[in-house]
C-alpha cells in the first residue's frame, strides 16, 4: 500500500484540533518556510510539479510566478466551493484536518507576499465552515496567524467566506465576483486573476487539496514529491469513488494509479457482483469511459489522450442495470439549472437539451432528438466565457456518441 501524505492522520480522533495536529508534526513546515527566502520556496514548488487539484491541472508554482511584483495588496483565494457532482475530497480535508490546509495557506502567502487570504467555501458545507473557523481561531491564538507570525515579521489574516450554493462560483473569476459581493458571473479573461483579481489586485486562486500538499513539499523536498507520482505530475491524488462499488469513499493513491485497480482492488469491485457499464473518471463534467476503456493510468495526460479528463479525480462507477438515459437526464438537469445565464449558447443550449432528454425519458423521443442533442452540445463546446459550457457539453457528447444504440432503444 502506498504511503499516505494528505490522509495519513485522518484516522486520528482529534487531529482537527491544533494541539493534536502539532503533536503529529503540524506547523513544522511553516517554521521551516519562514526561514527560507520566498524565491527558494517558489523554486521548490516549480520543481515539485504540483498540478492544481481543482480540475484544470495547472502547475501551482508556475501560477504563483505569474503574480507581478507591484506595490499593491495581493490576495489568496482558496477554492473550497466543491460543487461538482461526485466530488467530495475537499470536504474530507477540511473536516478531518483543517490545519493542514491552513499551513499550506500560510506558506503560499509568505512565498507570494500575501497578507489577506479568503477560504471561499460551498454554502451547503455548514458544519465544515464552522470547523474551519474554529481552526483559524486556534491558529491565531497560537501565533500562526495574525501579526508578526512566529516573530518573522510576516503578517497574515485568514477568513472564511460562505458561498450561496451556486456551482458557477467554483469557476475562479465567478468566485472573485461573489467574494466582492456581486452576482457570481464569470469575468472575461484576460486579464487573468494573477495580475487583476480580487478588488482589481493580483490574486492567487488554488484548490483546497492543492494547498494541503504544500507543507509536505516544504518538509520533504520536490524530489520526494515527484517520486510519489510522476515527473511531470507530482504527488498523490485523493480519488473519490462513488456509485456501484462495494466500498465507496476516498482513496489516496499515487498519480498514475490504474483506474481498473482503483475500482477493483481499492474500492472492492462492483457491488453485489454487478457488471460494469461505464465510468465517469473526473467528476460529472468528464467525458464517460466505457467498461473496456478503464485500463488506464489516472493522470492528466493519459486521460486527455483517452478523450476524457482527470478533473477533480471523482470516479463515478455505473453498472449495467443503470440506464445511460437516466445518467444523461441527471447531467442535463444539473447543468441547465447551474448555468449562470451569461452566455447564450450555454443558457439556451443546456435548457433545450434538458427538455429534449426529459421528453426522451418519458418515451416520447425520436432519433432526430439524439442528433439535436449532439448539434446543440457541439454549439456550446468552446463557445462560452467560462468552462461551465464545456463541462456541460463534454459528458453529453460522450454519452450520445458511446451509448447511442442504448439511447435509441429507449425511444
Amino acid at each position: 500500500m502506498a504511503e499516505k501524505v494528505l490522509t495519513q492522520h485522518f484516522g486520528l480522533k482529534n487531529v482537527y484540533q491544533i494541539d493534536e495536529y502539532i503533536k503529529q508534526g503540524g506547523y513544522e513546515a511553516v517554521k521551516k518556510a519562514l526561514k527560507l527566502k520566498p524565491e527558494e520556496i517558489l523554486e521548490e514548488m516549480k520543481k515539485a510539479n504540483l498540478r492544481g487539484r481543482g480540475g484544470a491541472g495547472f502547475p501551482a508554482g508556475v501560477k504563483w510566478g505569474f503574480v507581478p511584483k507591484v506595490d499593491k495588496p495581493k490576495y489568496l483565494c482558496v477554492n473550497a466551493d466543491e460543487g461538482e457532482p461526485g466530488t467530495f475530497k475537499d470536504r474530507y480535508i477540511m473536516s478531518h484536518n483543517p490545519h493542514m490546509l491552513l499551513e499550506g495557506i500560510i506558506i503560499t502567502s509568505y512565498c507570494v507576499g500575501i497578507h489577506s487570504a479568503y477560504i471561499y467555501i460551498r454554502g451547503e458545507y455548514e458544519a465544515v465552515a464552522l470547523r474551519l473557523e474554529e481552526a483559524i481561531s486556534e491558529a491565531y491564538d497560537k501565533g500562526y496567524l495574525g501579526k508578526n507570525i512566529l516573530n518573522s515579521g510576516f503578517d497574515l489574516d485568514v477568513s472564511v467566506h460562505r458561498g450561496a450554493g451556486a456551482y458557477i462560483c467554483g469557476e475562479e473569476t465567478a468566485l472573485l465576483e461573489s467574494l466582492e459581493g456581486k452576482r457570481g458571473n464569470p469575468r472575461l479573461k484576460p486579464p487573468f486573476p494573477a495580475s487583476v483579481g480580487l478588488f482589481q489586485c493580483p490574486t492567487v486562486i488554488n484548490n483546497v487539496e492543492t494547498l494541503s500538499n504544500i507543507p509536505q513539499i516544504i518538509l520533504n523536498g520536490a524530489d520526494w514529491f515527484t517520486g510519489k507520482g510522476l515527473p511531470k505530475d507530482g504527488g498523490t491524488r485523493i480519488f473519490g469513488v462513488s456509485g456501484m462499488v462495494e466500498k465507496p469513499g476516498i482513496y489516496e493513491l499515487p498519480i498514475g494509479t490504474n483506474l481498473k485497480d482503483i475500482i477493483n482492488k481499492h474500492a472492492g469491485g462492483m457491488k453485489q457482483g454487478k457488471k460494469l457499464k461505464a465510468v465517469i473518471p473526473g467528476g460529472m463534467s468528464a467525458p464517460v469511459l466505457k467498461a473496456d476503456e478503464i485500463d488506464i493510468p489516472m493522470d492528466f495526460d493519459s486521460l486527455v489522450n483517452a478523450e476524457s479528463m482527470l478533473g477533480s479525480a471523482a470516479i463515478i462507477v455505473i453498472d449495467t442495470g443503470t440506464s445511460m438515459l437516466d445518467v444523461l437526464k441527471a447531467v442535463t438537469k444539473f447543468y441547465s439549472h447551474e448555468s449562470c445565464g451569461l452566455c447564450t449558447p450555454c443558457r439556451i443550449g443546456t435548457s433545450w437539451i434538458n427538455k429534449i432528454v426529459k421528453r426522451m425519458a418519458e418515451g416520447k423521443g425520436s432519433k432526430k432528438d439524439i442528433d439535436d442533442i449532439v448539434r446543440l452540445a457541439s454549439n456550446i463546446l468552446g463557445k462560452t466565457l467560462c468552462p461551465l459550457g464545456d463541462a456541460a457539453a463534454m459528458p453529453i457528447l460522450s454519452i450520445a456518441k458511446k451509448f447511442r444504440k442504448e439511447l435509441e432503444s429507449r425511444l
